[in-house]
Protein backbone atom coordinates (compact mmCIF):
# COMPACT_ATOMS: atom_id res chain seq x y z
CA UNK A 1 0.00 0.00 0.00
CA UNK A 2 2.99 2.33 0.52
CA UNK A 3 3.97 1.92 -3.15
CA UNK A 4 0.40 2.70 -4.22
CA UNK A 5 0.43 5.78 -1.99
CA UNK A 6 3.68 7.06 -3.55
CA UNK A 7 2.29 6.53 -7.06
CA UNK A 8 -0.86 8.43 -6.16
CA UNK A 9 1.23 11.28 -4.78
CA UNK A 10 3.36 11.30 -7.93
CA UNK A 11 0.52 11.65 -10.44
CA UNK A 12 -0.99 14.41 -8.31
CA UNK A 13 2.37 16.22 -8.49
CA UNK A 14 2.49 15.90 -12.27
CA UNK A 15 -1.12 17.15 -12.55
CA UNK A 16 -0.37 20.12 -10.30
CA UNK A 17 2.78 21.03 -12.26
CA UNK A 18 0.96 20.96 -15.61
CA UNK A 19 -1.93 22.94 -14.13
CA UNK A 20 0.48 25.66 -12.99
CA UNK A 21 1.87 25.90 -16.52
CA UNK A 22 -1.66 26.51 -17.77
CA UNK A 23 -2.45 29.04 -15.05
CA UNK A 24 0.74 31.01 -15.80
CA UNK A 25 0.02 31.07 -19.53
CA UNK A 26 2.88 28.81 -20.62
CA UNK A 27 0.23 26.54 -22.10
CA UNK A 28 -2.62 28.57 -23.55
CA UNK A 29 -6.29 27.68 -24.18
CA UNK A 30 -6.59 25.50 -27.26
CA UNK A 31 -2.96 24.36 -27.25
CA UNK A 32 -2.09 20.69 -27.36
CA UNK A 33 -0.36 19.16 -24.37
CA UNK A 34 2.68 16.90 -24.76
CA UNK A 35 1.77 13.32 -25.64
CA UNK A 36 1.58 10.85 -22.76
CA UNK A 37 4.75 9.14 -23.93
CA UNK A 38 6.67 12.38 -24.42
CA UNK A 39 5.75 13.80 -21.01
CA UNK A 40 6.68 10.52 -19.33
CA UNK A 41 10.18 10.84 -20.82
CA UNK A 42 10.44 14.55 -19.96
CA UNK A 43 9.44 14.06 -16.32
CA UNK A 44 10.98 10.65 -15.78
CA UNK A 45 7.72 9.00 -14.72
CA UNK A 46 5.74 6.06 -16.07
CA UNK A 47 3.20 6.35 -18.87
CA UNK A 48 0.46 5.23 -16.47
CA UNK A 49 1.39 8.06 -14.07
CA UNK A 50 1.07 10.66 -16.87
CA UNK A 51 -2.20 9.15 -18.02
CA UNK A 52 -3.60 9.33 -14.47
CA UNK A 53 -2.42 12.95 -14.24
CA UNK A 54 -4.17 13.89 -17.47
CA UNK A 55 -7.35 12.12 -16.36
CA UNK A 56 -7.29 14.05 -13.07
CA UNK A 57 -6.81 17.35 -14.94
CA UNK A 58 -9.66 16.39 -17.26
CA UNK A 59 -11.91 15.73 -14.24
CA UNK A 60 -11.03 19.21 -12.94
CA UNK A 61 -12.08 20.76 -16.26
CA UNK A 62 -8.58 22.08 -17.01
CA UNK A 63 -7.98 20.04 -20.15
CA UNK A 64 -10.03 17.98 -22.57
CA UNK A 65 -9.39 14.84 -24.59
CA UNK A 66 -10.04 14.91 -28.32
CA UNK A 67 -10.53 11.51 -29.98
CA UNK A 68 -7.47 10.32 -31.95
CA UNK A 69 -5.77 13.67 -31.34
CA UNK A 70 -4.61 13.95 -27.74
CA UNK A 71 -5.14 16.32 -24.82
CA UNK A 72 -5.74 20.07 -25.14
CA UNK A 73 -6.07 23.00 -22.77
CA UNK A 74 -9.74 23.94 -22.58
CA UNK A 75 -10.60 26.92 -24.76
CA UNK A 76 -12.41 28.76 -21.99
CA UNK A 77 -11.38 27.78 -18.48
CA UNK A 78 -14.63 27.50 -16.62
CA UNK A 79 -15.63 29.43 -13.55
CA UNK A 80 -17.19 26.65 -11.52
CA UNK A 81 -19.29 26.70 -8.37
CA UNK A 82 -17.76 25.16 -5.23
CA UNK A 83 -18.06 21.45 -4.49
CA UNK A 84 -19.81 19.90 -1.46
CA UNK A 85 -17.58 18.62 1.33
CA UNK A 86 -17.37 15.16 2.92
CA UNK A 87 -20.68 14.20 4.50
CA UNK A 88 -20.93 13.80 8.27
CA UNK A 89 -23.96 11.60 9.02
CA UNK A 90 -25.12 10.36 12.41
CA UNK A 91 -22.94 7.48 13.71
CA UNK A 92 -25.92 5.34 14.75
CA UNK A 93 -27.98 2.88 12.71
CA UNK A 94 -31.66 3.53 12.09
CA UNK A 95 -34.74 2.03 10.52
CA UNK A 96 -35.79 3.35 7.11
CA UNK A 97 -39.05 5.12 6.32
CA UNK A 98 -39.05 6.99 3.01
CA UNK A 99 -41.93 5.23 1.27
CA UNK A 100 -44.60 7.95 1.26
CA UNK A 101 -42.37 10.77 -0.02
CA UNK A 102 -40.72 8.43 -2.53
CA UNK A 103 -44.06 7.47 -4.09
CA UNK A 104 -44.98 11.14 -4.42
CA UNK A 105 -41.68 12.02 -6.09
CA UNK A 106 -41.81 8.97 -8.36
CA UNK A 107 -45.30 9.87 -9.62
CA UNK A 108 -44.05 13.35 -10.53
CA UNK A 109 -41.03 11.91 -12.36
CA UNK A 110 -43.29 9.75 -14.54
CA UNK A 111 -45.59 12.62 -15.59
CA UNK A 112 -44.72 13.47 -19.26
CA UNK A 113 -45.94 17.04 -18.79
CA UNK A 114 -43.31 17.80 -16.17
CA UNK A 115 -39.67 18.74 -16.84
CA UNK A 116 -37.78 15.84 -15.19
CA UNK A 117 -34.82 17.66 -13.66
CA UNK A 118 -34.45 15.05 -10.93
CA UNK A 119 -35.06 11.68 -12.59
CA UNK A 120 -31.93 9.54 -13.05
CA UNK A 121 -33.14 8.29 -16.41
CA UNK A 122 -31.16 8.00 -19.64
CA UNK A 123 -31.90 10.27 -22.58
CA UNK A 124 -34.50 8.77 -24.95
CA UNK A 125 -32.74 10.39 -27.90
CA UNK A 126 -29.43 8.74 -27.01
CA UNK A 127 -30.73 5.22 -26.41
CA UNK A 128 -30.29 2.72 -29.29
CA UNK A 129 -34.03 2.04 -29.33
CA UNK A 130 -34.55 1.56 -33.07
CA UNK A 131 -31.61 -0.80 -33.40
CA UNK A 132 -32.77 -2.72 -30.35
CA UNK A 133 -36.28 -3.19 -31.72
CA UNK A 134 -34.91 -4.34 -35.08
CA UNK A 135 -32.87 -6.93 -33.24
CA UNK A 136 -35.90 -7.87 -31.17
CA UNK A 137 -37.85 -8.66 -34.34
CA UNK A 138 -34.95 -10.54 -35.88
CA UNK A 139 -34.42 -12.68 -32.79
CA UNK A 140 -38.15 -13.39 -32.44
CA UNK A 141 -38.37 -14.61 -36.04
CA UNK A 142 -35.16 -16.61 -35.85
CA UNK A 143 -35.97 -18.25 -32.49
CA UNK A 144 -39.77 -18.21 -32.45
CA UNK A 145 -40.27 -21.12 -30.08
CA UNK A 146 -37.30 -20.53 -27.77
CA UNK A 147 -38.08 -16.81 -27.32
CA UNK A 148 -41.58 -17.62 -26.03
CA UNK A 149 -40.58 -20.14 -23.36
CA UNK A 150 -39.56 -19.74 -19.76
CA UNK A 151 -35.82 -19.27 -19.55
CA UNK A 152 -33.53 -20.72 -16.92
CA UNK A 153 -33.87 -19.05 -13.51
CA UNK A 154 -30.18 -18.17 -13.84
CA UNK A 155 -30.83 -16.44 -17.16
CA UNK A 156 -30.30 -16.82 -20.88
CA UNK A 157 -26.96 -18.56 -21.59
CA UNK A 158 -26.20 -16.28 -24.56
CA UNK A 159 -26.66 -13.13 -22.50
CA UNK A 160 -24.62 -14.49 -19.61
CA UNK A 161 -21.83 -15.32 -22.05
CA UNK A 162 -21.81 -11.74 -23.38
CA UNK A 163 -21.79 -10.26 -19.86
CA UNK A 164 -18.90 -12.55 -18.91
CA UNK A 165 -17.00 -11.47 -22.03
CA UNK A 166 -17.49 -7.80 -21.15
CA UNK A 167 -16.24 -8.45 -17.64
CA UNK A 168 -12.74 -7.93 -19.02
CA UNK A 169 -13.62 -4.21 -19.35
CA UNK A 170 -14.04 -3.78 -15.59
CA UNK A 171 -11.20 -6.10 -14.60
CA UNK A 172 -13.15 -9.30 -14.06
CA UNK A 173 -12.32 -12.89 -14.93
CA UNK A 174 -15.69 -14.59 -14.84
CA UNK A 175 -17.61 -17.34 -16.61
CA UNK A 176 -21.32 -17.46 -17.57
CA UNK A 177 -22.16 -19.76 -14.66
CA UNK A 178 -21.07 -17.00 -12.23
CA UNK A 179 -23.99 -14.78 -13.37
CA UNK A 180 -27.70 -14.58 -12.53
CA UNK A 181 -29.98 -12.48 -14.77
CA UNK A 182 -32.59 -10.35 -12.95
CA UNK A 183 -35.39 -7.84 -13.46
CA UNK A 184 -33.17 -4.78 -13.40
CA UNK A 185 -30.49 -3.92 -10.87
CA UNK A 186 -33.17 -3.46 -8.19
CA UNK A 187 -34.06 -7.16 -8.16
CA UNK A 188 -30.36 -8.05 -8.21
CA UNK A 189 -29.75 -5.94 -5.07
CA UNK A 190 -32.91 -7.29 -3.45
CA UNK A 191 -31.92 -10.92 -4.01
CA UNK A 192 -28.37 -10.32 -2.82
CA UNK A 193 -29.51 -8.56 0.34
CA UNK A 194 -31.92 -11.37 1.13
CA UNK A 195 -29.10 -13.85 0.62
CA UNK A 196 -26.74 -12.29 3.18
CA UNK A 197 -28.97 -10.62 5.81
CA UNK A 198 -31.83 -11.31 8.20
CA UNK A 199 -34.60 -9.03 9.44
CA UNK A 200 -33.24 -6.48 11.91
CA UNK A 201 -29.65 -6.61 10.63
CA UNK A 202 -27.65 -3.44 10.02
CA UNK A 203 -26.27 -2.59 6.58
CA UNK A 204 -23.59 0.11 6.19
CA UNK A 205 -24.31 2.50 3.31
CA UNK A 206 -22.82 5.61 1.71
CA UNK A 207 -24.22 8.94 2.82
CA UNK A 208 -26.04 10.21 0.86
CA UNK A 209 -27.17 6.92 -0.69
CA UNK A 210 -29.42 5.96 -3.60
CA UNK A 211 -33.00 6.04 -2.32
CA UNK A 212 -33.91 2.88 -4.27
CA UNK A 213 -31.57 0.92 -2.04
CA UNK A 214 -33.11 2.49 1.06
CA UNK A 215 -36.49 1.36 -0.24
CA UNK A 216 -35.20 -2.22 -0.39
CA UNK A 217 -33.85 -1.97 3.16
CA UNK A 218 -37.22 -0.66 4.32
CA UNK A 219 -39.12 -3.53 2.65
CA UNK A 220 -36.79 -6.14 4.21
CA UNK A 221 -36.91 -4.46 7.64
CA UNK A 222 -33.18 -3.86 7.76
CA UNK A 223 -31.40 -0.97 9.46
CA UNK A 224 -29.06 1.45 7.72
CA UNK A 225 -25.83 2.90 9.08
CA UNK A 226 -24.64 5.92 7.12
CA UNK A 227 -20.89 6.20 6.51
CA UNK A 228 -19.23 9.56 5.65
CA UNK A 229 -18.74 9.84 1.89
CA UNK A 230 -16.67 12.25 -0.20
CA UNK A 231 -18.27 13.69 -3.38
CA UNK A 232 -15.25 12.69 -5.49
CA UNK A 233 -13.52 9.88 -3.63
CA UNK A 234 -16.47 7.91 -2.27
CA UNK A 235 -16.98 6.19 1.09
CA UNK A 236 -14.38 6.93 3.77
CA UNK A 237 -12.41 3.76 4.48
CA UNK A 238 -11.31 5.10 7.88
CA UNK A 239 -14.89 5.83 8.92
CA UNK A 240 -16.02 2.39 7.74
CA UNK A 241 -13.19 0.66 9.62
CA UNK A 242 -14.12 2.59 12.76
CA UNK A 243 -17.80 1.66 12.43
CA UNK A 244 -16.93 -2.02 12.02
CA UNK A 245 -15.10 -1.96 15.35
CA UNK A 246 -18.03 -0.38 17.18
CA UNK A 247 -21.10 -2.05 15.68
CA UNK A 248 -22.23 -5.37 14.29
CA UNK A 249 -22.67 -4.88 10.55
CA UNK A 250 -24.13 -7.67 8.42
CA UNK A 251 -23.23 -6.21 5.00
CA UNK A 252 -21.91 -3.10 3.28
CA UNK A 253 -23.47 -1.48 0.22
CA UNK A 254 -21.69 0.96 -2.04
CA UNK A 255 -21.32 2.14 -5.60
CA UNK A 256 -17.63 2.67 -6.30
CA UNK A 257 -18.08 4.05 -9.83
CA UNK A 258 -20.18 7.21 -10.28
CA UNK A 259 -22.30 6.79 -7.19
CA UNK A 260 -25.90 7.96 -7.19
CA UNK A 261 -26.40 10.79 -6.19
CA UNK A 262 -22.82 12.11 -5.74
CA UNK A 263 -21.17 10.78 -8.89
CA UNK A 264 -18.06 9.88 -6.86
CA UNK A 265 -15.52 7.41 -8.22
CA UNK A 266 -13.13 5.57 -5.93
CA UNK A 267 -9.48 5.15 -6.78
CA UNK A 268 -8.22 1.60 -7.28
CA UNK A 269 -6.21 1.94 -4.06
CA UNK A 270 -9.33 2.71 -2.05
CA UNK A 271 -11.24 -0.09 -3.74
CA UNK A 272 -8.53 -2.56 -2.75
CA UNK A 273 -8.59 -1.29 0.85
CA UNK A 274 -12.34 -1.73 1.23
CA UNK A 275 -12.46 -5.15 -0.44
CA UNK A 276 -9.65 -6.43 1.79
CA UNK A 277 -11.09 -4.83 4.92
CA UNK A 278 -14.44 -6.56 4.52
CA UNK A 279 -13.01 -9.86 3.32
CA UNK A 280 -10.83 -10.05 6.43
CA UNK A 281 -13.99 -9.84 8.55
CA UNK A 282 -16.19 -12.01 6.34
CA UNK A 283 -18.66 -9.16 5.79
CA UNK A 284 -20.39 -9.30 2.37
CA UNK A 285 -19.94 -6.30 0.07
CA UNK A 286 -22.83 -5.43 -2.26
CA UNK A 287 -21.66 -3.40 -5.24
CA UNK A 288 -23.93 -1.39 -7.54
CA UNK A 289 -22.05 -0.74 -10.79
CA UNK A 290 -25.00 0.36 -12.92
CA UNK A 291 -23.22 3.53 -14.14
CA UNK A 292 -19.80 1.95 -14.70
CA UNK A 293 -19.98 2.07 -18.52
CA UNK A 294 -20.90 5.78 -18.54
CA UNK A 295 -17.44 7.15 -17.73
CA UNK A 296 -16.26 10.52 -19.07
CA UNK A 297 -12.54 9.74 -19.18
CA UNK A 298 -10.54 7.47 -21.46
CA UNK A 299 -10.84 4.21 -19.56
CA UNK A 300 -13.60 2.35 -17.77
CA UNK A 301 -12.92 2.25 -14.03
CA UNK A 302 -12.53 -1.16 -12.45
CA UNK A 303 -15.32 -2.63 -10.37
CA UNK A 304 -14.76 -3.60 -6.74
CA UNK A 305 -15.36 -7.16 -7.92
CA UNK A 306 -12.11 -6.97 -9.91
CA UNK A 307 -10.17 -7.01 -6.62
CA UNK A 308 -12.25 -9.75 -4.98
CA UNK A 309 -10.14 -12.82 -4.18
CA UNK A 310 -12.47 -14.31 -1.57
CA UNK A 311 -15.75 -14.35 -3.57
CA UNK A 312 -17.03 -11.85 -0.99
CA UNK A 313 -18.30 -9.13 -3.39
CA UNK A 314 -21.82 -9.41 -4.82
CA UNK A 315 -21.70 -7.29 -7.98
CA UNK A 316 -25.03 -5.96 -9.31
CA UNK A 317 -25.72 -4.02 -12.50
CA UNK A 318 -28.15 -3.65 -15.39
CA UNK A 319 -28.63 -2.34 -18.93
CA UNK A 320 -31.32 0.13 -17.81
CA UNK A 321 -28.97 3.13 -17.94
CA UNK A 322 -27.32 2.23 -21.23
CA UNK A 323 -29.60 0.18 -23.54
CA UNK A 324 -33.20 0.13 -22.34
CA UNK A 325 -34.90 1.13 -19.06
CA UNK A 326 -38.11 -0.56 -20.24
CA UNK A 327 -36.61 -4.00 -20.83
CA UNK A 328 -35.64 -4.25 -17.13
CA UNK A 329 -32.67 -6.53 -17.71
CA UNK A 330 -30.18 -6.64 -14.86
CA UNK A 331 -27.70 -9.13 -13.50
CA UNK A 332 -25.59 -10.10 -10.51
CA UNK A 333 -22.35 -11.95 -9.87
CA UNK A 334 -22.95 -12.97 -6.24
CA UNK A 335 -19.72 -14.88 -5.64
CA UNK A 336 -19.95 -17.58 -3.01
CA UNK A 337 -23.62 -16.74 -2.41
CA UNK A 338 -24.73 -17.75 -5.90
CA UNK A 339 -26.67 -20.88 -4.90
CA UNK A 340 -28.68 -18.91 -2.34
CA UNK A 341 -29.37 -16.17 -4.92
CA UNK A 342 -30.44 -18.74 -7.53
CA UNK A 343 -32.94 -20.29 -5.10
CA UNK A 344 -34.31 -16.87 -4.16
CA UNK A 345 -34.71 -15.96 -7.84
CA UNK A 346 -36.62 -19.19 -8.49
CA UNK A 347 -38.96 -18.57 -5.55
CA UNK A 348 -39.64 -14.90 -6.41
CA UNK A 349 -39.92 -14.41 -10.18
CA UNK A 350 -38.88 -17.87 -11.53
CA UNK A 351 -37.07 -16.34 -14.51
CA UNK A 352 -36.54 -13.09 -16.40
CA UNK A 353 -38.38 -12.34 -19.67
CA UNK A 354 -36.74 -14.41 -22.41
CA UNK A 355 -37.05 -12.32 -25.60
CA UNK A 356 -35.54 -9.10 -24.14
CA UNK A 357 -32.58 -11.12 -22.86
CA UNK A 358 -32.00 -12.61 -26.31
CA UNK A 359 -32.26 -9.21 -28.02
CA UNK A 360 -29.74 -7.59 -25.66
CA UNK A 361 -27.39 -10.54 -26.07
CA UNK A 362 -27.55 -10.03 -29.84
CA UNK A 363 -26.86 -6.31 -29.46
CA UNK A 364 -23.84 -6.93 -27.25
CA UNK A 365 -22.48 -9.47 -29.74
CA UNK A 366 -23.19 -7.74 -33.05
CA UNK A 367 -25.07 -4.48 -32.52
CA UNK A 368 -22.33 -1.89 -32.09
CA UNK A 369 -22.79 -1.43 -28.33
CA UNK A 370 -19.33 0.05 -27.82
CA UNK A 371 -19.70 2.47 -30.73
CA UNK A 372 -23.03 3.64 -29.33
CA UNK A 373 -21.55 4.06 -25.84
CA UNK A 374 -18.76 6.33 -27.08
CA UNK A 375 -21.28 8.83 -28.40
CA UNK A 376 -23.51 8.55 -25.34
CA UNK A 377 -20.65 9.18 -22.93
CA UNK A 378 -19.57 12.30 -24.79
CA UNK A 379 -23.15 13.61 -24.80
CA UNK A 380 -23.62 12.97 -21.08
CA UNK A 381 -20.35 14.70 -20.27
CA UNK A 382 -21.35 17.77 -22.29
CA UNK A 383 -24.76 17.85 -20.61
CA UNK A 384 -23.21 17.58 -17.15
CA UNK A 385 -20.95 20.54 -17.98
CA UNK A 386 -23.93 22.63 -19.10
CA UNK A 387 -25.93 21.73 -16.02
CA UNK A 388 -23.04 22.68 -13.72
CA UNK A 389 -22.69 26.00 -15.52
CA UNK A 390 -26.44 26.59 -15.15
CA UNK A 391 -26.16 26.00 -11.40
CA UNK A 392 -23.42 28.63 -11.31
CA UNK A 393 -25.47 31.16 -13.31
CA UNK A 394 -28.96 30.71 -11.91
CA UNK A 395 -28.83 29.28 -8.38
CA UNK A 396 -28.31 31.31 -5.17
CA UNK A 397 -24.82 32.41 -4.19
CA UNK A 398 -23.18 29.84 -1.95
CA UNK A 399 -24.68 26.84 -3.79
CA UNK A 400 -22.25 23.97 -4.34
CA UNK A 401 -22.46 21.14 -6.87
CA UNK A 402 -20.57 17.92 -7.54
CA UNK A 403 -18.18 17.28 -10.47
CA UNK A 404 -18.94 13.70 -11.49
CA UNK A 405 -16.51 11.87 -13.76
CA UNK A 406 -19.32 9.74 -15.17
CA UNK A 407 -23.00 8.86 -14.81
CA UNK A 408 -26.01 11.11 -15.26
CA UNK A 409 -26.66 12.84 -11.93
CA UNK A 410 -25.49 15.90 -9.98
CA UNK A 411 -25.79 16.58 -6.25
CA UNK A 412 -26.58 20.19 -5.38
CA UNK A 413 -26.16 21.68 -1.91
CA UNK A 414 -27.97 24.97 -1.30
CA UNK A 415 -27.10 27.43 1.46
CA UNK A 416 -28.60 26.60 4.86
CA UNK A 417 -32.20 27.68 5.17
CA UNK A 418 -33.45 26.34 1.85
CA UNK A 419 -35.79 23.40 2.50
CA UNK A 420 -35.51 21.06 -0.48
CA UNK A 421 -38.87 19.37 0.19
CA UNK A 422 -40.60 22.75 0.12
CA UNK A 423 -38.60 23.64 -2.99
CA UNK A 424 -39.66 20.36 -4.60
CA UNK A 425 -43.35 21.15 -4.06
CA UNK A 426 -43.01 24.74 -5.29
CA UNK A 427 -41.14 23.54 -8.37
CA UNK A 428 -43.83 20.96 -9.03
CA UNK A 429 -46.39 23.77 -9.19
CA UNK A 430 -44.28 25.11 -12.09
CA UNK A 431 -44.24 21.66 -13.76
CA UNK A 432 -40.66 20.94 -12.75
CA UNK A 433 -39.63 17.83 -10.82
CA UNK A 434 -36.51 17.46 -8.67
CA UNK A 435 -35.57 14.90 -6.02
CA UNK A 436 -35.21 16.38 -2.51
CA UNK A 437 -32.19 15.45 -0.41
CA UNK A 438 -33.95 13.77 2.55
CA UNK A 439 -34.85 10.83 0.28
CA UNK A 440 -31.16 9.91 0.19
CA UNK A 441 -30.82 9.44 3.94
CA UNK A 442 -32.64 7.06 6.34
CA UNK A 443 -32.56 9.85 8.94
CA UNK A 444 -33.90 12.44 6.47
CA UNK A 445 -30.68 14.45 6.40
CA UNK A 446 -29.64 16.72 3.50
CA UNK A 447 -32.66 18.98 3.85
CA UNK A 448 -30.90 21.69 1.80
CA UNK A 449 -29.80 19.35 -1.03
CA UNK A 450 -31.33 18.05 -4.26
CA UNK A 451 -30.40 15.61 -7.00
CA UNK A 452 -30.45 16.84 -10.59
CA UNK A 453 -30.51 14.73 -13.73
CA UNK A 454 -28.03 15.67 -16.45
CA UNK A 455 -29.09 12.79 -18.69
CA UNK A 456 -31.56 14.77 -20.77
CA UNK A 457 -30.52 16.62 -23.93
CA UNK A 458 -30.00 20.29 -23.09
CA UNK A 459 -32.83 22.38 -24.51
CA UNK A 460 -34.52 25.74 -24.12
CA UNK A 461 -37.11 24.00 -21.95
CA UNK A 462 -34.40 22.64 -19.67
CA UNK A 463 -32.70 26.03 -19.35
CA UNK A 464 -35.99 27.75 -18.54
CA UNK A 465 -36.67 25.14 -15.88
CA UNK A 466 -33.23 25.75 -14.32
CA UNK A 467 -33.84 29.51 -14.32
CA UNK A 468 -37.22 29.00 -12.63
CA UNK A 469 -35.77 26.61 -10.07
CA UNK A 470 -33.00 29.08 -9.25
CA UNK A 471 -35.52 31.88 -8.73
CA UNK A 472 -37.64 29.70 -6.45
CA UNK A 473 -34.57 28.83 -4.39
CA UNK A 474 -33.45 32.48 -4.28
CA UNK A 475 -36.77 33.51 -2.75
CA UNK A 476 -36.21 31.01 0.08
CA UNK A 477 -32.84 32.47 1.14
Amino acid sequence: MEVASRETHLYEQVADKMTRLIEKGTLKPGEKLPSVRKLSLQMGVSISTVLQSYLRMEDRGTIEARPKSGYYVRERPRELPPEPKMSSPSPTASTVDIGELLLEVHDAIMDPGIVPLGAATPNDELLPTRKLYRLLGTVARRHEAASNRYDSPQGNPGLRRQIARRGIDWGGTIVPDDIVITFGCTEALNLCLRAVTREGDTVAVESPVYFGFLQILESLRLKALEIPTHPREGMSTDALASALKKQKIAAVFLSANFQNPLGSCMSDERKVEIVRLLASRGIPLLEDDVYGDLYFGNARPKALKAFDREENVLLCSSFSKTISPGFRIGWTIPGRHIERVRRLKLSSTISTATLPQMAIAEMLANGGYDHYLRGAREAYRAQADRMIQAVKRYFPEGTSVTRPAGGTVLWVEFPEGIDSVVLYRRALEKNISIVPGPLFSPKRQYGNCIRLNCGNTWSERTEEAMITLGRLAERMT
